[in-house]
C-alpha cells in the first residue's frame, strides 16, 4: 500500500490579491509639515538607549515584568501616559498612550517584549547551541551602529522603534487626530510552559499578554504590529501543534532476543522521516497570497537518559504545522491525522495522534484603512512602489488582534547582515540590530500615524 496524500479542500475564499486595489494615501502639505517636524524630533541617542536598555533586562516568556516596569518608567519620563498591566508576579505588559489634537480613531502600535530563547544555560543548552554565544545572552554590546544581545532585533528593536516614534510625535507637538496606544506585551513567543523556574504554567505565551491587554481595556480601532520584515503584511499563518505517540513494548537489552521486541524509538525514526517529507507537500498545496505554511518536528522524547538498557513503551514526537488563513483548523487537523495514520499503516506502526494547541491564521483586507496608510508610509519613506514579501510562515500576535476584530498591518525591520534575506544563522537575525534600521522603522511609524489619522477614519492626502 502506498501513502495517499489527502486532497486539499477548496479554499474558502479566492486566492487573495497581492495588494490593495484602492489608491494608497500620500501626504498633503499639512501632513508633510507634521511628518517633517516629528522625524526631526527623533532622537538617535534615545533609540540607542532604548535598545541597549531593553536588551540588558532579561525577558524570557513568562518573566517579562522587570522589562515592562522599566518601559513604563521610560515612557513616563518621555511625557507619555503609561502604566504597568500586571498578569501575575512575574509577567506584565507595558501600556502607553498619546492623545491627539481632536477625538478620532485609536491606533495601537504593538510589539511583544519576550525573547524566543531564554538566555539561561540550563534551558537553552544544548538545543539552542552547545555553548551560548554572547549574542544569545541578555548582555548588550554596542559596536558602532550595531547592538548585539538576546532579542536585540526581534522583538526589542521593534519595541524601541515604537517608543521612539511616539516620543517624537509628542516632542514635536505633532497635530494628529485620534489616539495612539502603545502595547508592549509579554507572552508573544510560540512556547508553552517552560520546564524550569517560575514560568511553568502552560499559558505563558502564544499571545497571552496580548489577549490580557485586549480583555482588560486595551482596545483599538486598528493596529500596527512591529515584527521582522521590511514590507507591509496583511495576513498571517496560524498553527497546529500536535503530538504523535508511537507505541512499543517495554523491555530490556538482555532479553531482546528472548521476548517480543518493539522499540518505539526505532519506529519513530521512520515516521519522522516520512512526516517531514509530507510537510513539504503540504506547504506546496497551501502556498498562496503572502504565506507558505511550513511544518517542523520540534522534539522527540523516548526512554530514560539514565537507563540505556531499557526499551521504552512509547516515544513521543511533537510538531508545529503552520496553517493558511484560508484553511480551517479542522481541515488541517484532519489532513495531518490522515497522513500520520496512512504512514503508520504502511510501516505497521501503532500510533496515536492528538492536537495540543491551535491558533487560526488570519487576514486583514488589504484595502483596510490601516493597511493602505502603512503602505503609504512605506512608499513615502522609500520613494518607490511597495513590494510585498511572500512565502511567509511566521505567526505573530496579529492573529490575536484580528481575532478580537481589530484590522492589523504588520511592518518591521529586515534582518542584519549580507545574508539577511536567507540567513543561515537564525539566532543572529534575532539578536543583532542596526540602530539605523530601528530609526528608519520609527520614521515609518511616524508617517503611518500621520497618514492614517483622521477623525472619521478616512485616509487623507490623495487617497480615494
Amino acid at each position: 500500500m502506498s501513502v495517499q496524500t489527502p486532497p486539499a479542500a477548496p479554499s474558502p475564499v479566492p486566492t487573495p490579491a497581492t495588494g490593495p486595489q484602492q489608491l494608497i494615501p500620500v501626504p498633503d502639505a499639512r501632513q508633510r509639515a507634521t511628518i517633517d517636524r516629528a522625524v526631526a524630533a527623533l532622537d538617535p541617542a534615545l533609540v540607542r538607549d532604548l535598545v541597549v536598555g531593553m536588551v540588558a533586562i532579561p525577558s524570557p516568556p513568562g518573566e517579562e515584568r522587570p522589562l515592562a516596569t522599566w518601559l513604563v518608567e521610560q515612557m513616563t519620563g518621555l511625557g507619555l501616559e503609561a502604566n504597568l498591566q500586571v498578569l501575575d508576579d512575574h509577567q506584565a505588559n507595558a501600556v502607553g498612550r498619546l492623545s491627539g489634537a481632536r477625538p478620532g480613531r485609536e491606533l495601537l502600535l504593538y510589539a511583544p517584549i519576550d525573547t524566543f530563547s531564554t538566555g539561561v544555560e540550563e534551558e537553552d543548552v544544548p538545543a539552542v547551541a552547545s555553548r551560548l554565544r554572547p549574542d544569545m545572552r541578555p548582555e548588550p554590546r554596542l559596536d558602532g551602529h550595531v547592538v548585539t544581545g538576546l532579542g536585540a532585533s526581534n522583538p526589542k528593536g521593534h519595541g524601541a522603534a515604537i517608543v521612539a516614534a511616539v516620543a517624537a510625535l509628542r516632542a514635536s507637538g505633532a497635530a494628529f487626530d485620534g489616539t495612539i496606544a502603545v502595547g508592549l506585551c509579554g507572552g508573544g513567543m510560540p512556547t508553552n510552559g517552560r520546564p524550569t523556574g517560575t514560568a511553568r504554567r502552560q499559558s505563558i505565551a502564544q499571545g497571552s499578554g496580548c489577549t490580557f491587554y485586549l480583555d482588560h481595556g486595551g482596545w483599538a480601532d486598528e493596529a500596527i504590529i512591529c515584527k521582522p520584515g521590511w514590507a507591509v503584511h496583511w495576513e498571517e499563518v496560524g498553527l497546529v501543534w500536535g503530538e504523535v505517540v508511537v507505541h512499543g513494548s517495554y523491555g530490556y537489552v538482555g532479553s531482546r532476543h528472548r521476548i517480543a521486541y518493539a522499540n518505539p524509538i526505532v519506529a519513530a525514526s521512520t515516521l519522522v522521516a516520512r512526516l517531514d517529507r509530507w510537510f513539504a507537500a503540504y506547504t506546496a498545496r497551501w502556498t498562496d497570497g503572502l504565506v507558505a505554511p511550513q511544518g517542523n518536528i520540534g522534539s522527540i522524547q523516548g526512554g530514560l537518559p539514565h537507563l540505556q538498557s531499557m526499551t521504552p513503551a512509547e516515544c513521543r514526537i511533537r510538531f508545529d504545522l503552520r496553517t493558511s488563513p484560508r484553511a480551517s483548523l479542522g481541515q488541517v487537523r484532519r489532513e495531518i491525522d490522515a497522513a500520520v495514520q496512512a504512514i503508520a499503516a504502511e510501516e505497521h506502526l501503532d500510533v496515536t495522534c492528538r492536537t495540543v494547541l491551535t491558533i487560526p491564521g488570519s487576514r486583514t483586507d488589504p484595502d483596510a484603512h490601516v493597511v493602505r496608510s502603512t503602505i503609504g508610509a512605506w512608499e513615502d519613506l522609500e520613494g518607490r512602489p511597495h513590494e510585498p514579501i511572500t512565502g511567509n510562515s511566521g505567526a505573530t500576535d496579529a492573529n490575536v488582534l484580528r481575532r478580537h476584530g481589530i484590522p492589523v498591518a504588520r511592518i518591521g525591520m529586515p534582518k542584519i547582515g549580507p545574508d539577511a534575506n536567507g540567513s543561515a544563522d537564525f539566532a543572529r537575525g534575532m539578536n543583532a540590530v542596526d540602530l539605523r534600521e530601528v530609526h528608519r522603522l520609527a520614521e515609518l511609524l511616524v508617517r503611518a500615524v500621520v497618514l492614517g489619522a483622521a477623525p472619521d477614519g478616512r485616509p487623507q492626502g490623495g487617497a480615494a
